[in-house]
């Protein structure tokens, strides 16, 4: 049942920004476009990082002070990544053993960001493929 590609299910309309980006900008552009991560990247769409909510409480500064705190200070960069062929059951497994809810998918040899998987995504999936339609 997971046996397809990740990017069969992956968002490739991305939102992201860049690492000299205030925490601000950031935080403004997660509750606007309604995500919970949201990716770091270079001039060259490369992935440097990855900031979610959790990365902001951690931080423990108040809100007034992420006009001038930098994206790259924030973010996670010790991240799981796939590439596009990647099984959507190989991304079910990562979330379920280090209960994250993001991963970017990036291209093969590089780290060109191509899109990004959520677990919803995958709930997703599953429910579609199990139900084909809502029940409730």
């Amino acid at each position: 049942m997971m046996n397809e590609s990740v990017s069969t299910i992956m968002s490739d309309k991305l939102i992201s920004v860049g690492p000299e980006d205030s925490l601000l900008k950031t935080k403004r552009m997660m509750k606007a476009h309604q995500i919970h991560a949201i990716p770091v990247v270079d001039e060259d769409n490369n992935i440097l990082g990855l900031i979610t909510p959790t990365d902001m409480l951690r931080l423990d500064r108040l809100h007034k002070d992420y006009e001038n705190i930098k994206a790259s200070e924030v973010m996670t960069t010790k991240l799981a990544t796939l590439t596009p062929d990647a099984k959507i059951g190989t991304a079910a497994e990562l979330f379920l053993e280090h209960l994250f809810h993001s991963i970017p998918i990036v291209e093969e040899d590089t780290k060109k960001l191509l899109g990004i998987v959520t677990s919803h995504d995958v709930m997703l999936y599953s429910f579609k493929k199990e139900y084909g339609h809502q029940i409730l």
